[in-house]
């Protein structure tokens, strides 16, 4: 029996929210970035109240239980041993992304990324004066894989100084194997290419995949990368905006931690602390019931397109509760299918073309909601491709 309802609808209209509120059309249902329609743990919860009993919210610092509470969570749910001292504080993943690129490359420098790839990997390359050098993924028969060749290419050019690795892909949903992540670490380390890792998905993770922090293949590696892993997807924290980086190698930690310094971003929020101590000591069983909901999400959403609208193809995410769905047999691409789903459908995803020109025709969609809003969704999808227009609108 559960004991944590997945089910309840929480009113997050007019809560400034980016999700809900930034729209402007209440008839449209949000359902594009990446934060859940869920409560979070009630053992965060208790602990933010706690700690706001106090009255008091002056500058802090991270503590020691902050960086045992990572550690411990690492060690248990990603066989990962971690050193304290490599563990530096972030802002938010997407922040520390920008500050990594800032430390360890010059502009001019080229990033390679695997498009269609998380679309602020693009502002954070493109913001600080550096190249995009793209590695696309391969998509055959429904499924994404990596383009070794490609990649090598890339790599040997000695402008490439740094990939951006996003494992489990967003907005693809893969998985890497162990495999996988192997062939492109030995690439990246004999190009002399930095890895840096989001894994911010990591815990998020459907049964029968298992999730590989790259750091942990060999000593190479992890002296070849950062790994950035933060609480707010597992347990719903985002606009508490703590992160953490792991940096073993201590030169790559030390060039960090002075970018961190250079922009006076070393205290960390004082409830994103509390939070996430609470959630890795007391949220593991509130997850795993997380996981089992999300998975049935995943196999709702599946069963229904393919039974109602077999037009449109699922790409079955292995990981996320982000789903990436291909809508190109429809016939229309770009503006004209982000107005249909605007428009006709009432619904609000993330366009595929954001996340580069092979997302195009491409839609991404965030599961996790309680099922009674998924289901409103593609019943709303469902009217609209059949109503006759999606072919015809434009």
């Amino acid at each position: 029996m559960n004991k944590y309802d997945f089910d309840a609808i929480i009113e997050r209209r007019h809560t400034n929210s980016v999700k809900w509120d930034t729209n402007g059309n209440e008839n449209i249902l949000p359902m594009w970035v990446a934060d859940m329609d869920f409560a979070a743990p009630p053992p965060v919860v208790e602990a933010i109240k706690k700690r706001a009993e106090s009255g008091i919210f002056g500058y802090t610092f991270a503590p020691e239980s902050y960086h045992e509470a990572v550690g411990e969570w690492l060690r248990k749910r990603h066989n990962m041993e971690v050193k304290a001292e490599w563990i530096k504080f972030g802002p938010g993943v997407v922040p520390a992304l920008n500050m990594l690129i800032r430390a360890y490359t010059e502009p001019g420098d080229k990033v390679i990324i695997q498009k269609p790839v998380y679309y602020p990997f693009f502002s954070a390359i493109e913001n600080n004066h550096r190249q995009i050098a793209d590695n696309p993924l391969k998509f055959a028969d429904g499924q994404y894989s990596m383009d070794f060749d490609d990649l090598e290419s890339k790599a040997k050019d000695p402008q490439a100084k740094v990939l951006l690795l996003c494992s489990p892909h967003n907005p693809v949903g893969r998985v890497w194997t162990r495999a996988e992540l192997t062939t492109l670490g030995d690439i990246c380390l004999r190009n002399g290419v930095i890895v840096i890792a989001d894994e911010i998905h990591q815990d998020l993770i459907y049964r029968g995949h298992r999730h590989t922090v790259f750091a942990t293949i060999n000593e190479a590696f992890a002296q070849n990368s950062v790994t950035c892993t933060a609480p707010s997807k597992t347990f719903n924290l985002a606009g508490l905006q703590t992160s953490s980086i792991i940096i073993p190698n201590e030169r790559l930690r030390a060039l960090y931690a002075a970018v961190l310094e250079s922009n006076s971003l070393t205290r960390p929020n004082i409830f994103g602390m509390v939070a996430l101590e609470a959630a890795y000591r007391y949220g593991e069983e509130w997850l795993e019931q997380l996981l089992d909901y999300l998975q049935g999400n995943r196999d709702y959403l599946m069963d229904f397109v393919a039974q109602k609208m077999p037009q449109i193809k699922v790409i079955k995410p292995q990981g996320t509760y982000l789903a990436w769905m291909d809508f190109r047999e429809l016939g229309f691409r770009g503006k004209a299918l982000e107005n249909f789903m605007l428009n006709k459908a009432n619904l609000w995803l993330d366009e595929g073309y954001i996340f580069g020109n092979a997302g195009d025709g491409f839609e991404r969609i965030n599961i996790a909601c309680p099922r009674a809003t998924l289901a409103k969704a593609l019943n709303q999808l469902n009217s609209a491709v059949f109503s006759g227009l999606a072919v015809q609108y434009e």
